[in-house]
């Protein structure tokens, strides 16, 4: 009879959730959207943020706005628009011709997810909650629903998958991003995460800054 020292040692250190259906109905079911935009993907919501004008496109420009307005500096979003849209943009297209304005198409954004991500998007752009869910059962060794920068690492060298360079480096360079833009005392929270799949963080902090750079009003 086989026991648990007979498991490979990363079944141990990167166990499934227990008991998720009791919490979230058909957890493996992928969602296509939040009640609120039921005619949107997650994936779609993801990136809406940087849609400046809701034409469906997101431009280098686009990109650049959203980016700036999340408090990142020249230097970060300028690099973070190059890699972006130099390795989005295409795949998006319905052309098989390269624009040379390297614009994003939000309606075919899901043909640009790309390999050794979490799974939390399908191939559709829907959101499944059981992979989100794992993300904190294999890699919250202290169970604070939260990650901190080695349990994130751990974590992206866990979904690597083999002879995918790209893949290996988008994810280190989302997830370096929203390190940077969350990380409070050296964790990123488990709501924020979830708000960062479905959009709804960057709008968060956007409204936030603008609330603190704006002057302040004088009481009478």
């Amino acid at each position: 009879m086989s026991s648990d020292n007979d498991l490979p040692d990363v079944l141990r250190q990167r166990p499934l959730p227990v008991d998720l259906e009791k919490k979230i109905e058909n957890p493996g079911q992928p969602r296509v959207s939040k009640a609120n935009i039921p005619s949107r993907t997650v994936l779609q919501q993801h990136v809406d943020f940087f849609d400046k004008n809701g034409d469906g496109k997101i431009t280098p420009y686009g990109t650049y706005l959203g980016f700036r307005e999340l408090g990142f500096n020249l230097l970060f979003t300028l690099l973070a628009v190059v890699i972006i849209h130099g390795g989005l943009a295409y795949p998006t297209q319905d052309s098989y011709i390269p624009s040379p304005f390297f614009i994003i198409y939000t309606k075919n954004i899901h043909k640009a997810k790309h390999g050794s991500d979490q799974e939390v998007y399908d191939t559709e752009g829907r959101f499944v909650p059981q992979k989100f869910e794992e993300m904190f059962s294999k890699y919250d060794v202290n169970k604070r629903s939260a990650l901190d920068f080695w349990e994130m690492t751990n974590m992206l060298k866990g979904a690597r998958n083999a002879g995918d360079p790209f893949g290996w480096f988008a994810a280190f360079f989302e997830w370096g991003a929203l390190y940077l833009l969350t990380q409070t005392g050296g964790l990123i929270n488990k709501e924020h995460i979830r708000q960062m799949y479905d959009g709804t963080l960057f709008y968060n902090i956007a409204r936030q800054r603008r609330e603190e750079l704006s002057p302040s009003k004088e009481k009478y």
